[in-house]
């Protein structure tokens, strides 16, 4: 019995492909070889470079999987392969990207993020803070419920340079990680275009930090 199980198992394993392979064949046409979207393919929106991506391998897989769309992108440039790969597979070339492109990003998180503790009276203050700087200045790409439907958003269609901001309600982010994207900009993170600008010349970290609460705790669903 066990030895017929193993045979039946078998072909799983001869035609399961590795991260490098699927990336070689699937992602590398966007991404490029060496993941630094270095190619000559056109698209809307250009794909980013994998060497300064944000995302943990949690969320590399969740994205490959589902696809951009469903996390918040208003394109599906990124789209999804669920249905083309399994969870082994996908998972196998979340791996591949995180450990061949990206491999420090936990230290350079670590490192970026600030380390001074937020006084309990300045904690309580924080969603009012976010909320104002929300409004004041996000709410103008990504709209007031943080959906990416905006007044500014319908204006960029008109002259042909339409801008994608994200859906913040369904962003994979966390909480940290949006205050260091809102800090140093999107191509900071690997964009092609700086059309998240970065916010620390402007704003403080305890502000910043202030945004990503109010986002993470009244925007996100």
């Amino acid at each position: 019995m066990k030895k017929f199980l193993l045979l039946s198992l078998l072909p799983l394993f001869l035609f399961a492909k590795d991260g490098k392979t699927i990336y070689a064949e699937t992602c590398a046409s966007c991404h490029g070889e060496n993941g630094k979207a270095e190619t000559g393919v056109k698209l809307v929106v250009k794909p980013r470079s994998l060497h300064k991506s944000i995302l943990t391998k949690k969320q590399m897989f969740q994205i490959i999987k589902h696809g951009a769309h469903d996390f918040g992108a208003r394109s599906d440039i990124m789209p999804s392969f669920k249905y083309v790969y399994n969870d082994k597979e996908i998972e196998s070339v979340a791996n591949y990207i995180s450990n061949s492109f990206n491999s420090n990003i936990k230290k350079k998180l670590k490192n970026l993020l600030p380390t001074q503790n937020i006084s309990v009276e300045k904690q309580k203050k924080m969603l009012s803070i976010g909320k104002n700087i929300f409004q004041k200045r996000c709410a103008k790409c990504h709209g007031i419920r943080g959906d990416g439907e905006s007044e500014y958003v319908e204006m960029s269609k008109a002259n042909s340079k339409f801008i994608y901001p994200y859906n913040l309600q369904k962003i994979l982010l966390t909480q940290n990680q949006i205050f260091l994207f809102s800090k140093y900009g999107s191509k900071y993170w690997g964009a092609n275009k700086n059309n998240m600008p970065a916010w620390l010349v402007k704003y403080n970290d305890y502000e910043l930090k202030s945004v990503a609460k109010y986002i993470e705790e009244k925007i996100k669903n």
